[in-house]
């Protein structure tokens, strides 16, 4: 469960810290006092992006953390195989929002993507937007196959989907008309033999480069070689470094005789001497192998020429090139034997597409039993809610295959005696919508193990005794999962455990948003304001602890 929430620079809320009870717990206040706020900010601590724009006027940074305490062992069992460690069976999720942001999991560092789905397994929030989200009968068959765990079925069907898709896909591809498959095979066949006939090799344009390098300075490189030679092997008046070497090495090998210490020395001249030598050899080679054809340049511009000609064509460098040479012969043999291949791919679309019909049927099946089971139970949610006279049905239908099967689900709905099922974008007002919703998510809720239920303002729209029935079952569903609700109606307001009021101060003339655990007295104060405004009166006052006291005893079935 959602253990504490702590805010800090968060627009009007300078610095909250918010404890919650494990049962039902509300939120009121009036509108605009920073209900809303608070969900964002736990909406932002759950992994969702979060605007710069939020950090509280005049602040550098802001902070969001939240406290998870007994957490169900399934959601446990995935934390830890990402890599998380429970000590005492908590989590600290936390958020910075700043010059640097950054985001914790148990003070180690977490993206946002792994921050969402830890936070999938703790905490569920269900807002206006699901409700919305009902007038769109796409949605309608996540619903069903949610509450009928079709998670495997589905997905069996959706591998199955892709199969028959990439094979239509080849065979669209190869069944082209023969008019453009002739211009592809004419053009194919011509860059081709443009590639095939350069005999292109792998490292050649460098060592062409090098080569002309050669070519162009051969004049100075013979002209330093020569000198370089010179020096080494010395001329008629004077001794090259070869020689000049040796003899010192002569030289100090006799004195090493009477001069112990001079051995190494004379060891490392005479070394220097052989490598001067074979210093001299290799630039005589060179020297020998000096004398370039005069046409050897322009052999290379030429080549240099035509490799530069098809890099521009067909790749940024000789290796892309013969990438693309192979491209176009895997194409062309594609082309050549499109005839075989086309009746090849038919014949094996033949067989899978039976194949994905049966998983299709299956699909259907299940999810029409899932159906109305799942209708039946969220229609006695809602007699519960005050809708006594609720018919639910769904309109079936089926099409061509999609990525989510064949089915073309809708929710319809009749609040009314006599009055045929329509679809809820045409029946249901915004306190029926509400309450639906509510009767879904419960219905789905016993389907998860998630411990934290979060609904904002699931109340929009409705009064009197649906709004206690609305109370009555956030109360029950809390039993068995920890429930947070922000409202506006007092009849849901009694059925809390813990009531936090959010209310604004204005101190030095900037606005703050507090947020206070409300005991006893103050909440029948606060209920009585929801009910009469701001002039409460004796009887309102009664009125709200009467209600509390009414809640109260649902517990204990009076």
């Amino acid at each position: 469960m959602l253990a504490q929430l702590y805010i800090k620079n968060i627009a009007v809320i300078q610095e909250a810290a918010i404890e919650f009870g494990p049962a039902f717990n509300v939120f009121t206040g009036e509108t605009g006092a920073g209900k809303t706020m608070l969900i964002s900010a736990i909406n932002g601590v759950l992994g969702e992006r979060l605007s710069k724009d939020i950090i509280r006027t005049g602040e550098e940074k802001a902070y969001i953390s939240a406290l998870f305490s007994h957490i169900p062992p399934a959601a446990r069992l995935q934390i830890e195989e990402k890599g998380y460690d429970l000590p005492e069976g908590e989590l600290l999720i936390s958020r910075e929002l700043g010059a640097r942001n950054s985001c914790k999991i148990n003070g180690r560092p977490a993206t946002l993507q792994i921050l969402k789905e830890i936070a999938s397994l703790l905490i569920d929030i269900h807002g206006q937007k699901d409700s919305h989200r009902l007038l769109d009968p796409a949605y309608h068959m996540e619903y069903i196959d949610s509450f009928g765990g079709l998670e495997e079925p589905l997905s069996a069907y959706q591998e199955q989907y892709r199969r028959t898709v990439e094979l239509r896909k080849k065979l669209a591809g190869l069944s082209k008309n023969d008019r453009e498959k002739q211009q592809r095979l004419d053009l194919l066949n011509y860059q081709i033999q443009e590639i095939q006939s350069a005999r292109l090799e792998p490292g050649e344009e460098e060592e062409l480069l090098a080569l002309r390098e050669k070519i162009r300075n051969s004049e100075r490189i013979v002209k330093l070689a020569a000198a370089s030679k010179q020096l080494v092997d010395g001329g008629e008046d004077l001794d090259g470094i070869s020689a000049m070497a040796a003899s010192l090495g002569d030289n100090l090998n006799a004195l090493a005789a009477f001069l112990p210490e001079l051995k190494e020395a004379a060891e490392q001249v005479t070394e220097f001497s052989y490598l001067i030598g074979d210093i001299g050899s290799q630039v005589s080679r060179y020297l020998e192998d000096m004398d370039f054809d005069p046409g050897a340049l322009e052999a290379a511009e030429d080549r240099l020429d035509t490799i530069r000609t098809l890099k521009r064509k067909y790749g940024a460098t000789v290796e892309e090139v013969l990438a693309h040479l192979e491209q176009c012969r895997s194409q062309l043999e594609d082309l050549s034997f499109s005839q075989e291949k086309i009746q090849a791919l038919q014949e094996q679309l033949s067989l899978e597409i039976p194949k994905l019909q049966q998983l299709a049927d299956q699909l259907t099946a299940q999810r029409h039993k899932a159906a109305r089971e799942f209708l039946s139970q969220v229609k006695r949610e809602l007699e519960f809610l005050n809708m006594p006279s609720v018919k639910l049905t769904v309109s079936a239908g089926r099409g061509e295959c999609r990525s989510n099967g064949q089915d073309e689900l809708e929710f319809l709905l009749s609040t009314n005696a006599g009055e045929p099922p329509k679809p809820l974008a045409k029946t249901a007002s915004g306190g029926e919508l509400s309450r639906v919703m509510l009767a879904i998510k419960n219905v789905l809720a016993e389907k998860d193990q998630v411990g934290t239920a979060i609904f904002d303002e699931v109340d929009t729209g409705v009064s009197g005794k649906a709004a206690q029935k609305i109370g009555q079952k956030l109360r029950e569903v809390s039993k068995n999962r920890q429930v947070i609700c922000v409202t506006h109606l007092a009849p849901v307001a009694a059925f809390a455990n813990t009531h936090l009021y959010i209310h604004k101060e204005v101190e030095e003339g900037r606005t703050f948003t507090r947020v206070d655990l409300l005991e006893p007295a103050q909440r029948a104060e606060e209920i009585a304001r929801i009910v009469s405004g701001d002039n409460i009166t004796d009887t309102a006052r009664k009125n709200a602890e009467e209600m509390i006291l009414l809640a109260s005893g649902v517990d204990n079935g009076k």
